[in-house]
């Protein structure tokens, strides 16, 4: 949350996939917020032509969209200024995952907008599908064998006030579907919304959100601490260490330890990476690493070390006195930290998509 005591407050529904009703959800939200006298208005949201959709939108409030002209298209966006003109108690801001048009205004996602609403001192309510967290986006491409071309840092869902899981079980989604309209509805129910996905897709929501409440019990703060390097399928450590802390609510750090004076694009990336699932970058220098590494940890009373598997020949680490995992293992335990060990796993070729 943030420190500024004038900030809004914001209240985030995660839907367990989409249909599941999180806009619906919001919508409700914003009604009865305006039933007990508060200052509601419609930021945006899209109704996709659905009549009950359309029929909670009626009687609230709604800022005019700004039309944004691109590639031979019109589209429309968020009006970000216009709605801090007319700075409402609460915003209602649909999808927070989308991308906005280029030239639609000077930030590239919708929840950088809803930031500055929140600044702004209004209070925002909003709404997210679960496969969009950055901690949880790969698992789910894995899952569904598509990727998730949105994405948004879980710290922008962490800071939320509120967060209400908008569920439904995997039967009921597929109805929606089919009801829906949307083309091509049958592909889509073939694919991504197989039973089988949808109850692994609702698992992960009800994870994340359980992760929360059970944080809020703990005495003693969980941080955890992963040690990288410019391999092959680092990235996706990254994550599967960012779903690990999302669960329990822990703070994550990523550390590279530099042996030499090798900086590069792959470095560039995997900081790239622990930015968007807000996790923070620390870049050491020295030539033992595992020593290094575990006296970060000690110093930062990181709970957990995140370390990928050694790649490298057992004869390469008898020679060289253990292999690195080994040997961090070793120290960590007279830390009192503990180790998980996880296998590096390159992305497949449809995972690479932007």
């Amino acid at each position: 949350m943030t420190g500024d005591p004038a900030a809004g407050h914001l209240s985030v529904y995660l839907g367990v996939a989409p249909a599941a009703g999180k806009t619906a959800a919001m919508l409700n939200e914003g009604r009865r917020r305006r039933e007990q006298g508060a200052d509601v208005v419609i930021a945006f949201v899209e109704s996709h032509g659905r009549t009950v959709t359309q029929w909670r939108m009626a009687g609230l409030e709604a800022v005019a969209r700004q039309a944004v002209d691109y590639r031979g298209g019109t589209f429309e966006e968020m009006d970000l200024d216009a709605v801090l003109r007319r700075h409402p108690q609460v915003a209602l801001v649909d999808e927070l995952a989308h991308t906005n048009v280029p030239g639609s205004g000077r930030n590239g996602k919708r929840w950088q907008d809803v930031l500055e609403l929140l600044e702004a001192g209004i209070d925002v309510i909003t709404n997210v599908n679960i496969q969009h967290l950055g901690s949880v986006a790969d698992t789910v491409e894995h899952i569904v064998g598509a990727p998730v071309r949105e994405r948004i840092p879980d710290w922008v869902v962490r800071r939320a006030g509120r967060i209400e899981l908008v569920d439904a079980s995997p039967g009921q989604l597929r109805s929606r579907m089919r009801s829906s309209g949307n083309d091509p509805a049958g592909e889509a129910l073939a694919n991504f919304f197989r039973a089988g996905n949808l109850a692994a897709l609702r698992e992960l929501a009800l994870r994340f959100v359980a992760g929360r409440t059970v944080a809020e019990l703990r005495q003693v703060p969980e941080r955890i601490l992963v040690g990288v390097a410019p391999l092959p399928g680092t990235d996706a450590m990254i994550r599967c260490a960012a779903e690990m802390a999302a669960r329990i609510d822990a703070e994550l750090d990523i550390v590279h330890v530099a042996t030499g004076d090798r900086t590069g694009p792959d470095l560039a990336r995997l900081r790239q990476v622990a930015s968007d699932v807000g996790a923070s970058w620390h870049q050491l220098r020295d030539e033992d690493m595992v020593s290094a590494l575990v006296e970060f940890a000690r110093s930062k009373r990181v709970t957990r070390i995140v370390v990928g598997a050694s790649q490298r020949s057992r004869w390469q680490e008898m020679i060289s006195g253990g292999s690195f995992v080994q040997r961090v293992s070793r120290l960590a335990a007279q830390a009192g930290i503990d180790v998980y060990i996880v296998a590096p796993r390159q992305r497949t070729p449809h995972q690479m998509a932007p």
